[in-house]
């Protein structure tokens, strides 16, 4: 089971420091635009907006890798980091989109039971 909870942790890091990237850096490119249904001129008038947003998912993301690598001793903070994600997704389902419910806050929801199933 530490493996299923391991790979979880791994796959929410991933998914936030391609959030990092499409939010600071894509987000008024065609695949930024794309990705979150935004024109040409609202992705360029809220582009300070998304990267600091970006920003954010990158220091969950940090936290997180961080937190694997600590083993059994980073279970604490690996909690943390994935009920900080949980809250982060139910906040953007309910305020912007439901998607985010099950792109954000449904895998770190699976982690959070998975590494609490592996202790």
């Amino acid at each position: 089971m530490q493996w299923i909870a391991n790979l979880l942790l791994a796959l929410v890091a991933g998914l936030h420091l391609y959030f990092l990237v499409l939010e600071m850096f894509l987000w008024t490119k065609p695949l930024g635009r794309k990705v979150f249904g935004l024109t040409p001129e609202f992705a360029q008038a809220s582009k300070v907006l998304a990267a600091n947003q970006g920003l954010y998912n990158g220091f969950l993301s940090a936290g997180l890798f961080w937190s694997l690598s600590q083993g059994a001793t980073g279970v604490p903070n690996q909690l943390f980091f994935l009920g900080c994600v949980v809250v982060a997704g139910v906040y953007g389902a309910a305020t912007v989109s439901r998607k985010i419910l099950f792109v954000q806050a449904l895998p770190a929801a699976l982690g959070v039971a998975a590494v609490l199933l592996a202790r």
